[in-house]
């Protein structure tokens, strides 16, 4: 490219023969090229890199819509049934087809103001350890993927569900858990139930936006709710 410059400049001053004409077109683009290097650095690169950003968080949310498919879901219907005064929390999340974005803004508000407080008795967690222990090496899988490094609000739910899953499995008679050792328990399923709950409320506000089709299947199905029915009725 250097060669091929100068070589161009070397015809033009051949033919036309005027120096300094060249010397002062040399030195005018010389003095452009800084602003032309930060128009590539700020300019494109940026519009680069919010693509690559977009397609990161497609990505994303493809691995975040196999997980509440594969275990999700089920996880937080299984586990929001502990949850103390949860009419009140279900009260505010019947998504539904005609819901905006106000809305799912005011779900999210919900889930993050709303406490959390587990029911002193706790029963069925043979079939909550059971379900953990058949999808550990699915939610294990999930961790290993790199593009959730970008997304620590899905991976620190990741993170309380696999801690839940040890506490869960490790434990060799579940039926006989001391009262002391359920209290830790509680605390554990307060915090995976929570986090997944504001996963599960972000997921649905993507799908409202990006795949109608599936939304309505997870409104017909909403984990929240006891009389789910996946039958579209009239």
């Amino acid at each position: 490219m250097m060669a091929l410059s100068c070589l161009l400049y070397i015809l033009d001053y051949f033919f036309f023969g005027k120096g300094d004409e060249i010397v002062f077109g040399f030195i005018g683009n010389l003095a452009f090229l800084p602003i032309y290097v930060l128009f590539v650095t700020l300019m494109i690169e940026n519009i680069l890199k919010h693509h690559e950003r977009q397609q990161l968080k497609r990505k994303m949310n493809i691995v975040i819509g196999v997980f509440f498919s594969e275990a999700g879901n089920e996880l937080l219907r299984m586990l929001i049934t502990y949850v103390r005064e949860k009419e009140k929390l279900v009260s505010g999340l019947g998504i539904s087809d005609s819901w905006q974005t106000t809305d799912f803004k005011k779900a999210a508000n919900l889930s993050r103001q709303f406490d959390f407080t587990i029911q002193n008795d706790i029963q069925n967690l043979a079939d909550i350890q059971a379900f953990l222990f058949a999808k550990r090496q699915f939610v294990v899988s999930l961790m290993e993927n790199p593009n959730l490094l970008e997304h620590t609000e899905f991976t620190d739910t990741l993170w309380a569900i696999l801690h839940l899953t040890e506490e869960l499995t490790i434990r060799k008679n579940i039926k006989n858990t001391p009262k002391s050792d359920l209290d830790h328990l509680r605390g554990d399923i307060r915090r995976a139930v929570s986090l997944l709950l504001r996963e599960w409320i972000f997921y649905m506000k993507h799908l409202k936006k990006s795949y109608p089709y599936l939304f309505s299947l997870a409104v017909r199905m909403n984990p929240v709710l006891a009389n789910n029915d996946p039958v579209v009725h009239s």
